[in-house]
């Protein structure tokens, strides 16, 4: 019978249920992809923003 695990979202490897990956070089790729969707995130807002503006001049500004 195996045992209930999870597998490392880096890397694949088996661990436990209460550990979120199976080691600290696995937990510094995982914290720079998060980083990296983080800042992406940010800019993708920032893009929809500066549309928005964009929209909301010359719909309503430009005589």
């Amino acid at each position: 019978m195996i045992d209930t695990h999870k597998h490392c979202p880096v890397c694949g490897m088996p661990i436990p249920l209460k550990e979120q990956v199976c080691s600290d070089k696995c937990k510094l790729i995982l914290n720079e992809r998060r980083n990296k969707v983080k800042k992406t995130r940010l800019m993708l807002y920032g893009v929809v923003v500066i549309f928005i503006i964009i929209w909301f001049y010359i719909t309503f500004l430009k005589k």
